[in-house]
């Protein structure tokens, strides 16, 4: 079963004096671009997280998420009194002014508050993780949602695709007989005498330089296949690409090998449900 490259997952830890949000989504790209955003005290577990995360989500455009906010009386934040009071002197020299417009003044100043680095508490860090494996779940969930949205259109598109060639495959002697057809038709106009069996080997020479035989067979096998993968229980976009590549190429070769326009139609017809077929699989994980 196919997955989608698209998926957005959220998961919202409550501890006792903060609350841990984390989100992760992602969009289709060719390889795995993950863009993480997380809080300073926990930076030293980034990579950590960026291997849990790179396991599961093995292509996509991703963002990685983890929001902070405190509901409890911590805080990392303290005043720096040494260098408030540091302040206030050397601005009690320059303007005299009362103790509380000194200080109002002071704590505007660079360094007046400091930040004390947390240690990481392993409890916290191991509810993250779980919250990120959480978040991972929904992703994943999500993927394999809009890739069954995804597997139904191709499935339908390659479908359409298989009933045109069949209607190709119907229409190739009416096409051979009216390529005999006009070659007769255009000899006869000539009025000349023509030796009638060196025209039949012309004729038959000229007729195979417009067989498609080969690209009907080649095309139904890459059809096959293309089912086949589509089916199967991994998801793997880019050889569904690799095989709507070798489909596109027979379908060209059968529009430019046709010479006969209600083929050409339907040559028209399988190269726009192929182009849909392209664009919906850009975004197959």
């Amino acid at each position: 079963m196919i997955q989608s490259m698209t998926g957005f997952g959220k998961s919202v830890l409550q501890l006792p004096s903060k609350k841990i949000t984390v989100e992760i989504k992602s969009l289709n790209s060719k390889n795995l671009d993950l863009n993480a955003r997380i809080p300073s005290q926990y930076r030293e577990k980034e990579l950590q997280l960026r291997n849990k995360i790179s396991r599961e989500l093995t292509r996509g455009k991703v963002d990685f998420s983890v929001y902070v906010e405190v509901t409890g009386e911590e805080t990392s934040s303290a005043v720096n009194t040494a260098a408030v009071k540091k302040y206030m002197n050397q601005l009690r020299e320059i303007y005299p002014a009362s103790d509380v417009d000194l200080l109002q003044m002071a704590v505007r100043m660079p360094d007046a508050f400091k930040t004390e680095r947390e240690e990481i508490d392993e409890n916290e860090f191991k509810a993250i993780e779980e919250a990120v494996d959480q978040a991972l779940r929904e992703i994943n969930d999500f993927r394999s949602a809009e890739g069954k949205v995804l597997e139904d259109e191709l499935e339908q598109r390659a479908g359409n695709i298989q009933q045109l060639l069949q209607k190709v495959i119907a229409m190739d002697p009416e096409r051979i007989a009216g390529v005999r057809e006009r070659l007769q038709k255009g000899v006869a106009e000539l009025k000349e005498n023509v030796d009638q069996n060196r025209f039949e080997q012309e004729l038959i020479f000229y007729i195979e330089k417009f067989d498609i035989t080969e690209e009907k067979v080649r095309l139904e096998n890459h059809m096959d296949y293309f089912q086949k993968t589509l089916g199967s229980l991994d998801s793997n976009g880019k050889k569904l690409g690799f095989i709507s590549q070798e489909m596109g190429r027979e379908i060209n070769t059968i529009g430019s090998k046709s010479n006969y326009a209600p083929m050409q139609q339907l040559v028209v017809q399988m190269k726009d449900e192929l182009e849909k077929i392209k664009e919906q699989l850009l975004n197959v994980l």
